[in-house]
């Protein structure tokens, strides 16, 4: 374990606070805090943490540090370093007030940081590739298991291996565990481990991931404070985190990012197939009605609203859009949309919402690559899009080209490359999926339309990833 930087760094924060106190003798940090008007916090980009999405910034750990501010009656101030490494040592010197970033109260980390009470609880998962075998337990995973380093996950490796002495694995220096979920999708790696919230959340990105076994008991998240004498911050922290679980808002916020990933099944072909058999003959008239006056296919417009809502006319995301189209509440505004929920409301919005985006894409930019565009800023936003072909640029593709631009969306989780964009990191895997499933769904729908069949139709028609152009 690579612990000696952070562990030399702890005199330095002594040292910081000590002078800070000087300064200041009669205030505690609290008071410090609330007087600057700011809180300082340290998190990282990621789905379970925080990143920025068309509505503007999200997250877990965004709206509970939001709320703390808030809470405080001061400014969020958000910092993200480049690696776990850099927060863990950022917090213990003192450049921080709090560390929001999915941290696991470990031992190693408790010699470094203080932790807040938990505001909830994961646990470790091994995952592989479906169709090879199942190990039954971490000492039967052989392979090459890699994981990030100075992780929870390399701690518990360390503790396994005193049982056993014939356990290795490699530490990879990746910011993000969905870039090793990855890997193992494409068996590059066989294992890796991960949190149980961050697989939950990731595995509909890969769908030939499977969890083998649980690696650790629950543990707990919690947020982190530099090891100060003065306890005036943590404890107004244990105060907030409590009152928001005596509340039940805690578990609802929670429910809000993670409740979701169980009921969506956007790639089943069963159930597709269920509901352009029962669900869609109710729309259909719709569908039609809003795509002519736009001028778009009636079957797009319905495979859309599809990946959206899987026709629910009162579905609603976890981050609040709701309706057959998914509609954020400031977009349904401007659409003049009143009433999300109702379906003819939401189809001819979505319908509108589609054509101003066709629109907006540049001329020079042919059918079908336009479409498929305009479908990808539908989900990450028109500026995640721009980024995102501006980058294609960079690396040599051609940025008028879906086949090569969707190539590059998911560097926007990469900090190397995100942080030279302009409208920074964004979930850049997520587009290139929810295109690629709208062209399959709008297969599909042509097909039936074609031949009215409503079963045998090969499930790979469903796949994930659909024949590139």
């Amino acid at each position: 374990m690579k612990y000696q930087y952070i562990i030399s760094t702890i005199l330095g924060s002594s040292i910081l606070f000590g002078a800070l106190n000087a300064c200041t003798p009669n205030k505690t940090i609290l008071e410090q805090v609330k007087n600057s008007g700011e809180l300082r916090v340290l998190t990282r980009n990621a789905a379970t943490s925080y990143y920025d999405a068309p509505n503007g910034p999200t997250g877990l750990e965004y709206d509970l540090t939001k709320k703390f501010a808030e809470y405080l009656g001061v400014e969020l101030k958000l910092r993200t370093p480049n690696s776990l490494n850099d927060i863990l040592a950022d917090i213990s010197n003192g450049n921080a007030h709090v560390a929001a970033a999915g941290l696991t109260i470990t031992k190693e980390r408790e010699k470094l940081v203080k932790f807040s009470v938990p505001y909830q609880y994961i646990t470790q998962q091994l995952i592989y590739k479906s169709g090879n075998t199942r190990p039954k337990n971490i000492f039967d995973a052989k392979g090459h298991l890699e994981v990030i380093a100075n992780s929870s996950h390399a701690e518990r490796l360390v503790k396994l291996k005193s049982k056993n002495q014939n356990l290795h694995w490699y530490e990879s220096n990746t910011e993000d565990n969905l870039e090793l979920m990855h890997l193992v999708s494409e068996e590059i790696i066989d294992y890796t481990i991960g949190d149980s919230n961050e697989i939950a959340l990731n595995m509909r990105f890969y769908p030939k991931i499977r969890v083998a076994f649980n690696v650790s008991k629950p543990q707990p998240l919690a947020w982190a404070f530099p090891n100060s004498i003065d306890s005036s911050l943590i404890n107004e922290a244990n105060k907030f985190i409590l009152a928001l679980q005596k509340s039940g808002e805690l578990d609802s916020i929670i429910r809000r990012h993670y409740g979701h990933v169980d009921n969506y099944d956007y790639t089943g072909t069963k159930t597709f197939l269920r509901h352009v058999s029962k669900r869609l003959p109710r729309y259909k008239n719709q569908f039609e009605t809003a795509a002519t006056k736009n001028n778009l296919d009636w079957r797009l417009l319905a495979a859309v609203a599809y990946q959206e809502s899987h026709w629910n006319q009162h579905a609603v995301s976890p981050t609040g859009v709701r309706g057959l189209m998914m509609l954020t509440r400031a977009t349904a505004k401007h659409l003049g949309v009143r009433k999300r929920t109702d379906p003819i409301q939401s189809i001819r919005g979505g319908a509108l919402y589609i054509r101003k985006l066709l629109d907006k894409i540049p001329s020079d930019i042919t059918e079908p690559d336009r479409t498929w565009m305009a479908l990808a800023s539908y989900n990450v936003g028109y500026g995640h899009l721009r980024d995102a072909q501006i980058i294609t640029k960079k690396r040599g593709g051609n940025p008028n080209k879906w086949i090569d631009v969707k190539e590059s969306l998911p560097l926007l989780r990469k900090r190397r490359w995100y942080k030279k964009t302009r409208y920074g990191y964004a979930r850049g895997t997520e587009p290139v999926h929810y295109v690629e499933n709208i062209r399959s769904y709008y297969d599909i729908l042509a097909w039936h339309q074609e031949t009215q069949l409503e079963q045998k139709i090969d499930p790979s028609k469903l796949a994930i990833v659909s024949p590139v152009l």
